[in-house]
C-alpha cells in the first residue's frame, strides 16, 4: 500500500511540473537568448527581451539603469562587438498562479567569475520579457570582511551622498 501511495504522489508531482513546463522552457529560453545576445553583442535581440520599462541593477551601487539609460550606457560595449557574456550554471524559475508573471534566480558563469543574477518576467502581448534584472558578484563568506574593507572608502563617500 504504502509504494502505490508513493507511486501516486510521484505521478501528481510529474503531472504539475509537466503542466508548467512550457511555459518554464519559454521563460529559460528568453533568458538564455537575452545572455546569448550580449555574448554576441546583439544589441536589438538584448534590448528586445526587455520590457519597455525594464530595469538592469549592476554590480555598482550606482547601477539603477532605467530602460533608456541602460540603452544609452550599453550601446557603446554592443557596437565594440563585445559587451558582456553571461550563462546560466544554475536557475530557478517561479511562476505566478495566472502564469504571467515569473520570478528567478540564477548562478552565472561571467567574466568576473561567479554571480548572481536575478530578476522579474512579465507577459506582454503573449510573449515573456524581462522587467528587472539584479547582478551581484558572488562573495564567499569567509571573504566579506577582506571586500568589505575593499570598498569602505568608497561606500562612505557615497552613502554621505545619498544621505543628503
Amino acid at each position: 500500500m504504502r509504494n502505490k501511495i508513493c507511486f501516486f504522489i510521484l505521478v501528481l508531482g510529474w503531472s504539475a511540473v509537466q503542466a508548467q513546463s512550457p511555459e518554464l522552457d519559454e521563460i529559460n529560453t528568453v533568458l538564455d537568448a537575452w545572455h546569448k545576445a550580449a555574448a554576441e553583442a546583439d544589441f536589438d535581440s538584448y534590448f528586445s527581451k526587455m520590457t519597455d520599462k525594464g530595469v538592469f541593477l549592476g554590480t555598482d551601487a550606482t547601477e539603477n539603469w532605467q530602460n533608456d539609460a541602460f540603452r544609452e550606457f550599453s550601446k557603446p560595449y554592443f557596437d565594440r562587438g563585445k559587451a558582456w557574456s553571461f550563462s546560466a550554471v544554475e536557475r530557478n524559475v517561479y511562476l505566478n498562479d495566472e502564469s504571467d508573471f515569473a520570478w528567478f534566480d540564477e548562478l552565472l558563469d561571467t567574466q568576473m567569475k561567479l554571480c548572481r543574477g536575478s530578476g522579474v518576467l512579465q507577459k506582454v502581448d503573449g510573449v515573456w520579457r524581462i522587467a528587472h534584472y539584479v547582478l551581484s558578484i558572488a562573495v564567499p563568506n569567509e571573504n566579506v570582511a577582506e571586500l568589505v574593507q575593499l570598498k569602505k572608502e568608497k561606500d562612505s563617500l557615497l552613502l554621505l551622498q545619498l544621505k543628503q
